[in-house]
């Protein structure tokens, strides 16, 4: 199984100061477990120019790092769609780029996949043998909110959220055409129509340790996810249409490393 190759997807917002740093531990620990595997590290049109940051590692990784960009911020959803128009792996993989959740990881979810027949696994901080470093507000608001997820959609699943996934390509290129959802409700979308095409969806343990401090959740966070929740479910059970993701044309390019040296230069001026 971890002949296989696997593109790892990592999308990124305003990433500038830690960046290279958790590209290079992702680059290294993949590395050390063996994997057949290349980066795709998605700038979702951060202000900070997160990718020049991570562009470094393209001098020493250039086989196994890829950069790709675009100038407007689409959302997390936006920036796994398009990382994953490029991916070449038989397996794809998506990881948040903090590091949270480290992909020394993989190898468990991998194994599961194996053993189920899955065509994806899933990340959950509520799997019996997960270890997790979690606010307990955030934990209390989760739960409640994964109980309506599993009354809504009926997936076998206790987490839709946690940012390590891992799909068969053909899942992605089959069912990604049909999210039009970019923000916190894609994962909804997405895991909601792979399950009603019939995919086998299985969740993961997994260590999770927040690294940075987040603000609290506030009334309006709350119902934006509500209101978000609810219209993927108007969409996929009520209008039961499957349309395509409205930005279809978005413009991205993939960063080679010989523009290296000249991009750097020209921010040094800037």
């Amino acid at each position: 199984m971890l002949d296989v190759k696997i593109s790892v997807v990592m999308p990124a917002y305003n990433e500038a100061q830690h960046i290279f740093r958790n590209l290079r531990e992702a680059v290294d620990t993949l590395h050390d477990l063996h994997l057949n595997f290349e980066i795709i590290l998605v700038d979702d049109g951060s202000p900070d120019k997160t990718y020049l940051a991570a562009a470094r590692l393209l001098v020493n990784e250039p086989d196994r790092v890829r950069i790709v960009r675009y100038e407007t911020n689409q959302g997390k959803g936006g920036a796994l769609v398009c990382g994953s128009s490029y991916a070449r792996g038989d397996y794809i993989v998506f990881l948040d780029a903090d590091m949270d959740l480290h992909p020394i990881q993989l190898p468990v979810l991998l194994e599961m996949m194996a053993t189920n027949n899955a065509d994806a696994v899933i990340g959950s901080k509520f799997h019996c043998g997960s270890r997790v470093t979690y606010p307990i507000m955030r934990r209390v608001y989760s739960m409640g909110y994964y109980g309506l997820i599993r009354v809504l959609f009926g997936l076998p699943l206790k987490d839709t959220q946690t940012g390590i996934k891992v799909f068969k390509s053909k899942v992605l290129q089959d069912v990604l055409p049909l999210v039009t959802t970019k923000g916190f409700a894609f994962d909804i979308e997405l895991l909601a129509r792979a399950y009603k095409q019939g995919y086998k969806l299985v969740d993961a343990p997994v260590t999770l340790n927040f690294q940075r401090q987040t603000n609290r959740v506030s009334f309006r966070d709350v119902w934006q996810v509500l209101r978000d929740t609810l219209r993927v479910f108007w969409m996929i059970n009520v209008v039961q249409a499957d349309p395509q993701m409205g930005d279809a044309h978005l413009v991205s390019r993939e960063i080679r490393s010989d523009e290296l040296p000249q991009m750097l230069e020209e921010a040094t001026s800037a």
